[in-house]
């Protein structure tokens, strides 16, 4: 029995990804200890969090880095580090300074909802949205025509919930960027290269500590040393609101300096998805396949095609039965209106895709 159990919840199964509303990812007992000592204890906040940076920055090949609460802290924390660089007054006026340029450029097919809007981070920064092109195509023109003497970043989001169709390739964004001297900042929160953003010419790169590390509730900005100089200034402004905790600073930095002997062989997960789609396939009305990441991660998930006129219930009912069973089951069902859901097998403990199975064929057997 978990903890979670024991006072009286259900257990869950995440079949569903690395996700914020079921508490993204489990550390190991390495972190878990690590984070354990730094709570039994004291520490000079101001100093760890530089300490942080120089563990963000060897291992992502930057300058040097910024702790952050989450990914998403770190996206308003970076849009205010432009706006306000080093300047106290401006930093302790946000977001409502309105002296300097504060307009952040974002193509409109990156205007994502991940469990919030991106907007309202960016807002919380103190930027004002600028959304460049349509929801299915971008053009050079129409990020260069929106730049203004306002314009205080480019913002390109790297991540399974933009639109990949008709968008500008980062190394486009890159371009503009330098061309007009503005910074640009990557979001990449649950992207598994730590270097491959910074090395193409972004000037401050936004990851998950929690998602690809697999570590903490946390996150980290990197980038250029002037910058994540702007972006500590902001703990003695909006980022008050959002400080990252001393226990999750040292859980980060046990989850960065393991990141590449904790990775699992993406092969492995792939074998045990084949397994379970080839159990599912036997039964009437279900057919499955392997599917990459829509991002382009090496991360490889079951797909389950649900015909409703055989199985008897459509995906999306089948999705919300399995979430209201006993251990609470959730697969991945952005997809699910076109009868479509999918399993992702990195949050899924040994033998846990066999519980899914179970699961699937009780309720379609029952139904």
């Amino acid at each position: 029995m978990n903890i979670y159990e024991q006072i009286g919840l259900k257990k869950v199964i995440n079949a569903c990804g690395k996700m914020t509303p079921l508490g993204i990812s489990v550390v190991n007992d390495l972190i878990a200890e690590s984070m354990k000592q730094a709570l039994q204890d004291f520490v000079e906040i101001d100093t760890l969090i530089r300490h942080t940076g120089k563990i963000i920055a060897k291992h992502t090949d930057t300058e040097d880095g910024c702790p952050t609460m989450g990914a998403a802290a770190g996206v308003a924390i970076s849009v205010a580090a432009t706006i306000s660089k080093t300047n106290l007054h401006v930093v302790e006026q946000l977001p409502f300074f309105e002296g300097t340029a504060n307009e952040i450029i974002i193509q409109k097919g990156h205007t994502i909802h991940f469990g919030a809007s991106i907007k309202q981070m960016i807002a919380l920064g103190g930027g004002h949205v600028v959304e460049a092109g349509y929801a299915n195509r971008v053009y050079r023109e129409h990020i260069e025509q929106s730049i203004t003497p306002n314009t205080s970043a480019l913002l390109y989001v790297k991540s399974h919930h933009s639109v990949q169709k008709g968008m500008l390739p980062l190394e486009v964004m890159i371009d503009i960027a330098k061309i007009h001297n503005i910074p640009l900042i990557v979001d990449a929160a649950a992207e598994e290269d730590l270097k491959k953003y910074i090395k193409l010419g972004a000037d401050m790169v936004v990851y998950s500590g929690g998602k690809a590390l697999s570590g903490p509730t946390s996150g980290f900005i990197c980038g250029k040393k002037e910058w994540m100089e702007a972006c500590r200034m902001q703990y003695k402004g909006i980022g008050r609101a959002m400080k990252v905790s001393k226990e999750a600073m040292i859980g980060l930095i046990i989850a960065l300096e393991s990141y590449e002997s904790q990775s699992v062989d993406p092969d492995i997960q792939k074998e045990k998805m084949i397994k379970l789609c080839n159990v599912l396939e036997t039964i009437p009305g279900i057919t499955t396949g392997i599917e990459q990441d829509e991002a382009g991660r090496p991360i490889y998930r079951a797909r389950i095609q649900i015909d409703a006129t055989k199985t008897g219930i459509a995906a999306n009912e089948l999705s919300e039965a399995l979430k209201k069973s006993n251990p609470a089951i959730y697969l991945r069902d952005y997809n699910a209106a076109s009868g479509v859901l999918h399993v992702d097998p990195r949050p899924l403990f040994e033998s846990q895709e066999d519980i899914v199975v179970d699961g699937i064929i009780r309720i379609i057997g029952g139904g």
